[in-house]
């Protein structure tokens, strides 16, 4: 069975347009969330974002996309190329945007200060009469529905790459972006394709997305507190981290950097409760021992703990159970949402992106916002040296979906 390896990283996040500036922000122990009002309508919020504005999915895609093969010394077209691009929310801010095309409230909606377009409501029919037909109207024309489907995404990854093969559109919550690394690892190991582009992109920014988790009780009012004993919630963020991966063979045949090695995932579901994690962890823990005995290897070997650390309560208090219950007390672990916030169905991606940076150049990144831990576990508080051989991933998303991924420093492929 043909091996993976990662030979480019595209990643954008609220520590930098970059990998190596996010990198060099999360280590130093920096954060990018900031309190914002995007919305006139709802109140000040910490947000991870980008810019100063909320970001569009197509632009960071097509940034992280562009950056991963840059990275990996690839140029389109790659006809022969997979593509695996998944997003959690998708293009919701252009739906939200078609929303407002159909119900204008002039009560509570202030066009004048809020990023969406000042444009009045006129009915189904000429949301979907787009192009010439709506210009010829004398209307302007509304944002395209079709494009704005979730798979379009990974169709439009695909057109900046070149690639006519298989394109994949995974969703998963929270999980996403481990679930599409899946995807694109199997694509290798089947011998399908000798290269994917796989990752995921989040710009979950919008007023529903906000109102929906602050109606869940689940947002902070100052920032992202992972393990703290004083953690209030999730921070929303934006961010994308895409990779290039590639067969053990190909990466070799090109000569490309190889930044670590795939080694096997987990994946279950909890089967339990559309938004609640099952405080037992069953299915949680299921899926690292099942990540473990794929990867042929024990609790033990695991070197480093990248963990989901949402800084929500449940969610912190379960990850923790399942930590304690498998690994030893002395595995090194930590968040790095309270550097970037909760990028949602990105946020494995970015993790995964983060313990590779870890791998490479055997750094430990801090649990940034943590000032007193609830639980006794080995929070790293500062970045530090240390000896990293391989890594896990958390990933854990609404409706009990669990997803974690064994990574290994490739020293093996490194040296020859």
């Amino acid at each position: 069975m043909n091996r993976v390896v990662v030979t480019g990283i595209g990643l954008i996040s609220a520590l930098g347009n970059n990998l190596e500036d996010s990198w060099r922000h999360l280590i130093a122990g920096e954060s990018g969330i900031h309190l914002y009002q995007p919305f006139s309508e709802l109140r000040s919020l910490p947000l991870g974002l980008i810019g100063d504005r909320p970001a569009e999915v197509k632009s960071l895609t097509q940034q992280a996309v562009t950056s991963a093969l840059q990275d990996a010394l690839l140029v389109a077209p790659l006809p022969d190329c997979g593509v695996v691009i998944g997003s959690s929310r998708g293009y919701q801010a252009e739906l939200e945007k078609m929303a407002r095309w159909m119900y204008e409230d002039k009560e509570n909606f202030n066009f004048s200060t809020s990023p969406y377009p000042p444009i009045p409501p006129y009915g189904l029919r000429h949301l979907l009469q787009v192009g010439e037909p709506a210009q010829r109207s004398g209307l302007p024309s509304p944002p395209p529905f079709l494009s704005s489907l979730p798979h379009m995404n990974a169709i439009a990854a695909a057109q900046i790459i070149g690639a006519t093969g298989t394109v994949l559109a995974p969703m998963a919550a929270c999980a996403t972006g481990i679930w599409a690394l899946f995807q694109g690892f199997n694509l290798i190991k089947s011998g399908h394709c000798d290269q994917v582009v796989a990752g995921a992109v989040e710009a979950p920014v919008t007023p529903l997305t906000i109102t929906g988790f602050d109606k869940m009780g689940a947002l902070a009012k100052t920032g992202a507190y992972p393990f703290d004993v004083n953690r209030e919630g999730l921070v929303l963020g934006e961010g994308a981290a895409v990779f290039v991966l590639e067969s053990a063979e190909s990466a070799s045949r090109r000569g490309a950097k190889i930044y670590g090695e795939i080694c096997s995932f987990g994946l279950t579901a909890d089967a339990y409760h559309s938004n609640q994690p099952d405080p037992q962890a069953k299915g949680a823990i299921s899926a690292v021992k099942q990540c473990l005995h794929r990867a042929d290897i024990s609790a033990k070997d695991i070197d480093y703990i990248h963990a989901h650390g949402t800084a929500t309560q449940m969610n912190d208090r379960m990850e923790s159970l399942v930590i304690q219950k498998i690994f030893s007390q002395g595995v090194a672990a930590s968040s790095t949402k309270g550097s970037t916030g909760h990028t949602v169905g990105a946020s494995g991606a970015l993790g995964v992106a983060f313990t590779l940076m870890s791998l490479q150049h055997q750094i430990l990144p801090p649990c940034v916002g943590l000032q007193e831990s609830e639980f006794d576990l080995n929070l790293v508080r500062e970045a530090r040296q240390s000896d990293i051989k391989r890594a896990m991933c958390f990933s854990f998303g609404f409706g009990g979906q669990n997803a974690v991924v064994v990574l290994g420093n490739g020293s093996d492929f490194k040296k020859n």
